[in-house]
């Protein structure tokens, strides 16, 4: 179930806890990767918040957000990056893409395994995915008062076994939004002291969202393992092969 892009965008820019939201988690984001110079940077579902501090030096930002949910012109101010797109379909050619980030997108999703299969398309090799999902055991997916209260919440072990599933490689992970999800002042004013005593608490208990690093790792296929069967699937060598000695009679 994907929320309206509308209810979205109201919650990150127009709410004090949005904004409190978003920040904690682009901070993560930028912790994780400091800097895209001259790569492809891509967000699926509403990760535009977390990409802004790529724009700058950046080849190329992307950001793709699902037809159920709908589309908005970002960056507010200057030329619009955002398209719609298919949730499973994205126009983006294969290997396209050096960093991914996923906010919004797989817990909503009603084909995620789908959904992971084209952010595994689009990434070239090596290519790093963020995935930023509610915590299962946090209070943010408990509550509907934010976007991470819908669809379905993970725990850590579940969304890296889903992503080795989909051939993808968990490289890191860290939590944020310690604060309660609540809108009254006195829980956003104490807002960043929760997040730095969040910090040394376990991940599964306390942050209210997971961020997982993944990697797309392309191995070389092997053939039947001796050289000799590698040499005869190449063919573009087989005139080069010696010719063996004819015995004497």
């Amino acid at each position: 179930m994907h929320l309206d892009v509308v209810e979205l965008r109201n919650f990150y820019y127009r709410t004090g806890l949005g904004r409190a939201a978003q920040r904690a988690i682009r901070d993560q984001v930028v912790a994780f990767w400091p800097d895209a110079e001259r790569q492809t940077v891509a967000g699926f579902g509403f990760a535009v918040p977390l990409l802004r501090p790529y724009l700058t030096d950046a080849r190329r930002v992307i950001g793709l957000m699902p037809e159920q949910q709908g589309v908005m012109h970002w960056p507010a101010g200057m030329p619009n990056v955002s398209a719609l797109c298919p949730e499973t379909r994205w126009p983006l050619q294969t290997g396209f893409v050096d960093k991914l980030v996923v906010m919004h997108g797989l817990e909503t999703s009603d084909a995620p395994d789908a959904l992971l299969e084209e952010c595994w398309r689009v990434l070239g090799p090596g290519g790093k995915a963020l995935f930023v999902v509610p915590n299962r055991g946090g209070l943010w997916s408990r509550s509907d008062s934010t976007p991470f209260g819908y669809g379905r919440p993970y725990s850590l072990s579940q969304l890296e076994l889903q992503l080795r599933r989909a051939r993808f490689v968990p490289e890191r992970h860290a939590a944020v939004l310690f604060q309660p999800p609540s809108h009254k002042r006195f829980w956003k004013r104490w807002g960043p002291v929760w997040e730095r005593i969040g910090r040394q608490m376990p991940t599964a208990l306390a942050g209210g969202v997971l961020v997982v690093e993944a990697s797309k790792q392309v191995y070389a296929k092997t053939g039947s393992g001796t050289p000799e069967a590698v040499r005869r699937k190449g063919g573009v060598l087989e005139g080069l092969r010696p010719v063996p000695e004819a015995k004497p009679v």
